[in-house]
């Protein structure tokens, strides 16, 4: 009777919570954590405290993961709509006057007995939200099921325009797109979409000059954000001014060369000429220490965690998972090609983080989190086939 009430020791306890675990996608996420800590420090050693709470940033984001990655599925289901609404609701209370907190012109944050970003939760809870609908409506799609989830998904992305807030409505509807693609849109509507796009890009580039003269108003966006754009076509019309950032990391990440200057040798890094070395523009920083060499080995690094990441997706056991899973991982492609591009010059500045690499403890929450739901689809899986 003894041997049979006898408690089995901690570890046979705690194997279960260590079981599962999809080995290739922690091997990506462990190579792009010591490049963002390679960086980090040779970015900012003469930064203050930048390494070390970069590093105590990524213990954390460690623990987040590991949390969330225990929670199965059909629970993340269940969250799904709670969250949603939690995060429409704080985005609208942001909003109203006299409530949220506003920075540099951007009212943004929420101060609920800490100050928090609301447009973040967002980014996880617009995938959760629309795989849960994509779920419910499983082998019974139609047009009207589509309709509902552009509602879903541009709801939070006009608040977080208004905030204004262009680069996280971009993470945001990317996010949301991503699922709505993997539903099964039709490509006879993606297509004509993707025409008018490059359309209106290609008529925005030949008409540059007139539309970004002095005294002509754009429609939607704010004058700052047409400054963006303007900027991006021509830096070189306000070299100290608002295409100082755009120049100067161009000549970072060219000046880089092969096998760049070495670890901490980074002239436009460490002389300030670029600016948030450590966080937006970190970019020009590894590429002009590194070089090519290191920003291919970076680019590897992320597409061998973007195709693990897809393949996860792609073995998913529920169409949930696989919509959210899915999602998760092009979200992890957004926000690399935008912040390479925008610090390469062929997008605009709109102030998107490095995944792994750029200073910031929320943005490396949400990252996190973000595996932590592709770890749970994983782990799901192997469970199931166990």
């Amino acid at each position: 009777m003894s041997a049979v009430l006898q408690r089995p020791p901690l570890w046979q306890r705690l194997k279960p919570v260590f079981v599962g675990y999809d080995l290739w996608l922690a091997l990506a996420v462990a190579c792009l954590a010591a490049l963002g800590l390679v960086t980090m420090y040779s970015a900012g050693f003469d930064h203050g405290t930048r390494f070390v709470d970069h590093g105590r940033n990524m213990l954390l984001a460690l623990g987040v993961l590991l949390l969330v990655s225990q929670v199965p599925p059909h629970r993340l289901l269940q969250l799904a709509v709670p969250l949603y609404v939690v995060g429409v609701a704080l985005l609208i209370v942001t909003a109203l006057p006299g409530v949220g907190i506003t920075k540099k012109g951007a009212t943004r944050w929420l101060n609920i007995g800490m100050v928090i970003q609301p447009s973040e939760i967002m980014k996880i809870a617009m995938p959760l939200m629309l795989a849960w609908w994509f779920q419910r409506r499983e082998g019974q799609l139609r047009v009207l099921d589509f309709i509902v989830a552009a509602a879903l998904l541009l709801l939070p992305v006009g608040l977080i325009m208004k905030q204004p807030d262009l680069g996280t409505s971009l993470l945001v509807l990317a996010a949301g797109l991503y699922v709505i693609f993997f539903a099964g849109l039709s490509w006879k509507l993606i297509v004509p979409v993707l025409v008018l796009g490059a359309a209106a890009i290609a008529a925005i580039v030949l008409s540059a000059d007139a539309i970004c003269a002095d005294g002509v108003q754009w429609p939607v966006l704010k004058e700052y954000q047409r400054h963006r754009v303007c900027t991006l076509l021509d830096p070189t019309k306000d070299p100290l001014g608002k295409g100082f950032h755009i120049i100067q990391g161009q000549i970072a990440i060219g000046s880089g060369g092969l096998t760049g200057k070495g670890l901490m040798q980074g002239t436009q890094t460490h002389l300030e000429f670029i600016p948030e070395r450590t966080t937006d523009f970190i970019f020009a920083a590894f590429a002009e220490e590194f070089g090519l060499a290191g920003v291919l080995t970076l680019l590897a690094a992320f597409t061998f965690l973007i195709f693990r990441g897809l393949w996860i997706a792609s073995e998913g056991p529920t169409v949930f998972t696989r919509l959210l899973a899915g999602s998760i991982t092009l979200s992890f492609f957004t926000y690399a090609f935008v912040n390479m591009g925008m610090v390469s010059g062929i997008l605009p500045v709109v102030g998107v983080p490095l995944p792994f690499v750029s200073y910031g403890g929320t943005a490396m929450v949400t990252l996190g989190l973000g595996l932590g739901l592709l770890m749970s689809v994983a782990k799901s899986r192997r469970l199931m086939q166990s």
